[in-house]
Parts: structure tokens; C-alpha cells; sequence
């Protein structure tokens, strides 16, 4: 394991010891909503690593997408994710699959952060942001246009 702590413990508040809680992306760079990232394990043996994201009560995530596959457990509140042109709402312990070059975004509850561990490969590509074309592609379903533009329903 490369030195790592055998344990890494949980704290309150969804943080875990020795580690940092960062920047989910740099201001003005993509289009997000009160995001954090905490990445909790790293391993070039295994070429992955473990990340928690939280979503503020009301925020998302960048809608993006990318070559890599990665997974998604749902571990604290409530919202919804667009993957392709599906819309779901999740909740803790529902896992999240992302295939690649697969349209992805997370949306909070308005009332309690969504938070989520996701696994990806230490070694991926940067994430490709929509094109006025990609945006018109995704909103030519009524729902999906409705889910971009923040409203939140019970599909």
C-alpha cells in the first residue's frame, strides 16, 4: 500500500482524518454549484483512486463527460443524476455507473447536501465540457432540459 494508513478514520461531517478537503474544480473553469472533492485513497498499484464529492443543498456537479468509466455510491441525502439521457433520482447506497462518453451530472436535494464516493483510474483523460450543439442534443427531451436548467422532479 505504499506507506498508506491502514485505517483512514471517519470524522464528523462526512470528512476523514489527514485529509484535505479541496476545490472540486478551479472558479470559472466549468459551470458547477457548491461542490468539494476529499480524495480518501490512491494507489498506483491498484491505478485507481477513491474519491468523496459532496454537493451542497441545491448545487451540481459539472454536466461533462469523458473516456473513463467510473462508479458512483451515493452515501449521504438526496437528488438526482443525469447519465446519457436518463434521469434518476438516487439516494444512499444506490450505486451509479458512468459509462464512457456518457453525459454525467449530480444534483442535490434543495434541502441536504448529496454526498458520494467515485472511483475512477489514477491515469484518465480531462473531462470534455458540452457544445451549444451537445446542450441542444441533450434538451430536446423535455425533461432532460427541465433537469439542466435546475429543476429538480420525481421521475
Amino acid at each position: 500500500m505504499n506507506g498508506l494508513p491502514q485505517i483512514r478514520r471517519f470524522l464528523d461531517g462526512f470528512r476523514w482524518e489527514d485529509v484535505d478537503r479541496l476545490a472540486y474544480k478551479h472558479a470559472g473553469e466549468a459551470p458547477f454549484r457548491d461542490v468539494t472533492r476529499q480524495l480518501l485513497f490512491a494507489s498506483a498499484d491498484l491505478g485507481c483512486e477513491l474519491r468523496y464529492f459532496e454537493v451542497g443543498p441545491g448545487g451540481f456537479s459539472t454536466l461533462e463527460r469523458h473516456r473513463h468509466v467510473h462508479a458512483v455510491m451515493i452515501l449521504r441525502g438526496r437528488g438526482q443524476c443525469l447519465v446519457g439521457g436518463t434521469i434518476r433520482r438516487v439516494a444512499p447506497y444506490d450505486l451509479v455507473t458512468v459509462p464512457p462518453l456518457t453525459w454525467h451530472q449530480f444534483r442535490a436535494g434543495p434541502d441536504t447536501p448529496l454526498g458520494f464516493l467515485c472511483m475512477v483510474n489514477a491515469d484518465r483523460d480531462r473531462p470534455e465540457l458540452p457544445s451549444p450543439d451537445d446542450l441542444a442534443a441533450l434538451a430536446v427531451d423535455p425533461a432532460v432540459a427541465a433537469f439542466l436548467r435546475g429543476a429538480l422532479s420525481d421521475s
